[in-house]
């Protein structure tokens, strides 16, 4: 007897549906800004968890919409790859998870408020824009999904605005260390998005996507790819002359292994079978969290000499 995802009970099948392994496009910003702003003034532990367990529910609401309207449009199957398949393998109603998405929008929001009574109205402000933008990633009448603009999207909102919005709640003000810390990590988040539209290229185009990933090829794509990765890793190079400039920046170093893993497991294969570019896409995320774990902790290091 053939056994599918359909056997997934209870909590399982919740947790998938916020697909956890792209959750640490949340995590590391959060984790990287405040890192940067324990150079400036004394950390607000509270404030800290509020941004990180805010920024976490977004990336997992945003991840539900993106199911609800990718279910809605006709995208999603039984036999979709990289998604949580609550709807269409679980017998999850649409309903509820659209519904779940705007609760955890609801609890994001609760701590807003905390965090702007602690610091800045202007951060509620930010907040619901990219709050906003998560939800048109794939809702709305033309969702940036469809368009070539996502990688840029999730790169500069997740990977940047966090990481700006983590250190300002902390400090009161925005650095140029931030903004220059910032860059790799917007890079890297926006390789997430990409190696997902790279895997994805032929069932989007088919489903009338216009995502970068189709509109300048498989070959191409990863080739943009690679460049994120050289660039990041370059990139710290120009870390190390800043003003919080340390050589326990390299320890991101450790991180190449992966992205040379996510540039090999998207070359050559076949397009036609999504599910061979799995561990690609898996090695991509990888090389974001451990670049930006790494980087941060090579901060925190650098404080202690």
């Amino acid at each position: 007897m053939n056994q599918t995802p359909a056997a997934d009970t209870g909590f399982q099948i919740w947790w998938q549906l916020m697909r956890p392994h792209t959750l640490t496009a949340a995590f590391v910003p959060v984790f990287l800004g405040t890192a940067l702003a324990i150079a400036y003034t004394n950390l607000h532990i509270s404030l800290f968890l509020a941004m990180m367990i805010a920024s976490l529910l977004i990336q997992a609401a945003t991840n539900m919409f993106n199911e609800y309207f990718d279910f809605k449009r006709g995208l999603d199957t039984e036999k979709s790859i990289g998604i949580g398949g609550a709807i269409v393998r679980n017998g999850v109603k649409p309903k509820t998870v659209l519904y779940m998405a705007f609760a955890f929008f609801g609890i994001a929001l609760l701590l807003g408020l905390y965090i702007c009574t602690a610091s800045s109205w202007w951060i509620g402000l930010i907040g619901i824009i990219c709050m906003a933008v998560g939800y048109l990633y794939t809702g709305g009448p033309l969702p940036i999904a469809y368009t070539p603009f996502g990688e840029a999207a999730s790169g500069f909102f997740m990977g940047g605005v966090i990481i700006y919005i983590s250190f300002f709640i902390q400090t009161g003000f925005l650095s140029q260390s931030a903004v220059l810390f910032s860059v790799p990590i917007i890079l890297l988040v926006g390789s997430i998005n990409l190696s997902n539209n790279i895997r994805d290229r032929v069932g989007d185009k088919e489903a009338g996507r216009k995502t970068m990933a189709i509109l300048i090829g498989h070959n191409r794509s990863v080739l943009v790819l690679a460049l994120s990765f050289v660039v990041s890793f370059l990139w710290v190079i120009v870390l190390v002359f800043t003003e919080l400039g340390s050589l326990w920046l390299f320890l991101s170093y450790l991180s190449i292994p992966k992205a040379v893993n996510a540039v090999k497991g998207f070359t050559g294969k076949n397009e036609a079978n999504p599910s061979e570019m799995m561990p690609a896409m898996k090695a991509t995320a990888q090389t974001n969290t451990i670049y930006g774990f790494l980087l941060a902790v090579g901060l925190c290091i650098s404080y202690l000499f």
